[in-house]
């Protein structure tokens, strides 16, 4: 795998830090193939990320959000994991497992529920009323065309 250094572009930017920071963050992360997930564009400012958590149950799983950052966890607890049971082949990976996604601005967890196997996490965009973009109506823009209107005829 290759590796990049941004090191440049930090003596050359002001405010971008955090950016080249989650390149970096990226660059080094491995491929995680355990479990197995998908994210989906349900809407234009919503998303759900499903992860396949085939043998565990509601109790066996963790999912937590702080700062932009969604953190799933998966373990099984020990005392449910050999119960008598004695397997002569065993295909279903229950071991433990933690998957990080970054979220964008304002990304919030909307609704998680676990169904035939599969994690549904459904994220929702919800931007602050003070941050949406509004028009800002311009005073006295009749006078000012009446003002022309009367030059105009003189």
């Amino acid at each position: 795998m290759q590796t990049y250094d941004f090191s440049p572009f930090y003596r050359s930017t002001v405010g971008l830090d955090r950016l080249f920071n989650r390149l970096d963050t990226i660059v080094g992360q491995e491929a995680k193939s355990y479990p197995p997930y998908n994210i989906e564009r349900v809407d234009e400012d919503a998303w759900r990320v499903s992860v396949a958590v085939a043998g565990f149950g509601a109790d066996d799983i963790l999912i937590e959000t702080k700062e932009n950052n969604l953190l799933v966890k998966g373990a099984k607890s020990t005392e449910t994991d050999e119960d008598g049971r004695e397997f002569l082949h065993r295909g279903i990976a229950e071991r433990s497992f933690e998957l990080r996604f970054q979220l964008g601005e304002y990304v919030e967890v909307s609704n998680a529920g676990l169904e035939n196997g599969l994690l549904n996490i459904d994220l929702k965009r919800e931007v602050p009323e003070h941050k949406k973009p509004r028009q800002i109506a311009i005073n006295g823009a009749k006078s000012a065309k009446k003002t022309i209107e009367n030059n105009s005829v003189n």
